[in-house]
């Protein structure tokens, strides 16, 4: 059971840098790890740093894959995100210019994706 959710979990991943990269995001890392957890997916949106959460859920039965992104999870990314920003000082690479979080949310219905893309989520 398990690992059928990490097969999903990089699937949706996977899925998600396609469709940003469509857009025009320019990838840079995917599982960025820490103490505080993982950066699923970073990207430049052009001049912007984006620290990306891919939620993938197989139906509706427990909730939507957006519905799975809490108050908790949300806050837990903004420590990631500083987590990430702090790495990058550390490497003497700071970042100076301007960053967000967003999140992907793909829900699969019937076998096909439906995804919705949230900018600049809030973390309150």
């Amino acid at each position: 059971m398990a690992d059928d959710r990490k097969a999903l979990g990089r699937w949706g991943e996977q899925y998600a840098a396609e469709y940003l990269q469509q857009l025009g995001y320019q990838l840079i890392a995917s599982g960025w790890h820490c103490r505080w957890g993982e950066i699923d997916l970073i990207a430049y949106d052009q001049a912007t740093l984006v620290i990306i959460e891919v939620r993938t859920r197989r139906g509706t039965a427990h909730g939507s894959a957006a519905e799975s992104l809490t108050l908790k999870k949300r806050q837990r990314l903004a420590r990631l995100l500083q987590a990430y920003l702090q790495a990058l000082d550390a490497a003497q690479t700071p970042w100076l210019g301007d960053y967000r979080i967003d999140a992907i949310a793909i829900t699969l219905s019937r076998g096909q994706p439906q995804l919705e893309h949230f900018q600049a989520i809030s973390i309150e």
